[in-house]
């Protein structure tokens, strides 16, 4: 197994591994670790077609004691793709589940519990959602829905999904002794070469931390050359 040079790269760190919904079209991503956000992704396009905030305050460092409470709050484990296409699952403090349309973002509340919260929530293979409480209580739960696409249709699409994705990029030479020099970089909105990354000086406050972290540094480095 080889890199590939098409990639996702992210604002911060301390994110949770990323969900694919069950057909493969759509990519989800909790974290990180100063914001309970949740980011979705198209695939293969990585096109970001949500990104929300769950918390606020949020986690952020040094870690004050009301943050730290609000961590205990929303579990870092509460999202999940259920059988519909497009349809993301929230778990929220409240014993809610928040039913999201990730395209027109148009959210519906579900309850399901009483008197306790939602710890954790997961999708088994075949796309019932299974809620965890702070009681210690698991319900397993079917989400009825006429346009379900749960079995080899489903499969089907995500195949062409990850051909599309393979098609769409090359491996990293063998070789190569910089990754980041072969990177082909995108978040979600904006696209970048390594040759852009190496050249660029100036960043504004809306850019991604990242970029302008990589300004600022080349702008120091060029200074000096």
């Amino acid at each position: 197994m080889r890199p590939l040079r098409r990639a996702l790269i992210l604002d911060c760190d301390g994110y949770e591994t990323p969900l694919f919904s069950a057909d493969g079209r759509h990519m989800a991503i909790r974290g990180n670790a100063y914001d309970h956000s949740v980011e979705v992704f198209e695939f293969p396009s990585l096109r970001r077609v949500l990104a929300t905030t769950l918390g606020d305050p949020s986690p952020g460092y040094p870690y004050p004691q009301e943050w730290l409470d609000q961590m205990e709050t929303w579990p870092r484990h509460n999202i999940a793709f259920g059988p519909q296409p497009g349809v993301l699952w929230i778990a929220t403090p409240r014993g809610v589940l928040v039913e999201v349309d990730v395209e027109t973002r148009q959210p519906v509340e579900h309850e399901v519990l009483t008197g306790s919260r939602c710890s954790a929530l997961a999708a088994t293979a075949t796309g019932e959602l299974v809620v965890a409480s702070s009681e210690g209580e698991v319900l397993l739960m079917s989400v009825l829905s006429d346009s379900s696409q749960a079995g080899p249709a489903g499969e089907d699409v995500a195949s062409a999904a990850a051909t599309g994705f393979l098609e769409a990029t090359d491996e990293v030479p063998d070789d190569a002794d910089d990754l980041e020099a072969h990177l082909v970089l995108t978040d979600g909105t904006r696209t970048w070469e390594a040759d852009d990354l190496a050249a660029v000086t100036t960043a504004s406050t809306t850019d991604p931390t990242w970029l302008q972290l990589q300004a600022a540094i080349n702008k120091v480095r060029l200074a000096g050359e």
